[in-house]
């Protein structure tokens, strides 16, 4: 038996990897569901492992132990590699992708270490500028979309262009998105931007450790505003070049829906992220009105 397993286990493992990301990232479910049937199965398998990264810390009792599980992925994305059998489902299923559509190593590599840096930051240890933001959102969020357009035989430099813009906005709002979870957490680690949290009054020293105060939700709806600006800039980049990418690379797009979805979200509440209306629904609409917008850009041709 090779690294990609026999037809059964396989089958297995890609039932495994459509239900982790229906759980736990919904709204990109539903987009996947508008990919070609050629595209699906390893779009399903390299978000599955988005889920497994991206969840890795926030699951663990103890945050050592979420290190450890992504020093795990780091090991295992070798492994697969060196097409050495590894029994967890969504590994299963990767290595089949990567067998079958010779997907870029270094393209999972960069997603796995950026978690692994991100998972070994201190409390004070607080990124300077957005640009720091970006580049996390680039190596964990537009990569998928690379290795996705990859899987999908499509080669094209103004699709991963797009790609990366939408990546961009989308782990940018993503991270946003987190900010009452982390807030809640014992280990409040920051995605405020120092630069961003003083200009808006944010930035504090307790005992010798520089924090962003999380207690003004005025400034801090002011900061949230400036980082969303950014994100917002990607998307529009992203759709200049609508025009000018391959129409199979459309589909591929489409996480800029839910994108905006946030932003629009985020707007009507003023960009208080604590606002309970945000967690409502899908990113704070109906899934009714989620799912018809979806459609609607999705039978247009557009993202």
């Amino acid at each position: 038996m090779n690294g990609a397993g026999t037809s059964s286990s396989i089958r297995t493992a890609f039932s495994y990897c459509v239900q982790q990301v229906r759980t736990y990232d919904y709204h990109y479910y539903l987009c996947l569901l508008h990919l070609s049937p050629a595209m699906r199965k390893a779009a399903f398998a390299l978000r599955a492992f988005n889920v497994e990264t991206s969840r890795a810390m926030d699951v663990a009792s103890d945050p050592q132990i979420g290190l450890m599980r992504l020093l795990w992925w780091q090991e295992a994305i070798d492994k697969i590699y060196a097409h050495k059998v590894i029994e967890h489902p969504t590994a299963q299923a990767l290595s089949s992708v990567v067998l079958e559509h010779k997907i870029n190593k270094s393209w999972l590599k960069r997603s796995v270490e950026a978690r692994i840096k991100d998972a070994r930051r201190e409390e004070d240890d607080i990124p300077h500028k957005i640009g720091e933001l970006e580049k996390y959102a680039e190596d964990t969020m537009s990569t998928i979309l690379y290795m996705t357009l990859q899987a999908g035989g499509i080669q094209s430099t103004t699709a991963d262009h797009a790609a990366s813009h939408v990546g961009k906005a989308s782990g940018l709002l993503l991270l946003l998105r987190s900010l009452p979870y982390h807030a809640s957490r014992s280990r409040q680690v920051s995605y405020i931007p120092s630069e961003v949290a003083s200009k808006h009054g944010l930035l504090v020293n307790y005992g010798g450790r520089t924090q962003v105060r999380m207690d003004s939700r005025e400034k801090l709806s002011d900061a949230v505003f400036e980082i969303a600006s950014v994100a917002n800039d990607h998307l529009q980049k992203a759709r200049e070049l609508a025009k000018t990418v391959p129409a199979e690379s459309l589909s591929v797009l489409l996480p800029a829906v839910p994108a905006q979805v946030f932003l629009d979200s985020l707007e009507r509440v003023q960009f208080d992220v604590f606002d309970p209306r945000l967690a409502r629904g899908i990113l704070g609409i109906s899934p009714f009105w989620f799912q018809l917008k979806l459609k609607w850009y999705a039978w247009r041709g557009k993202y």
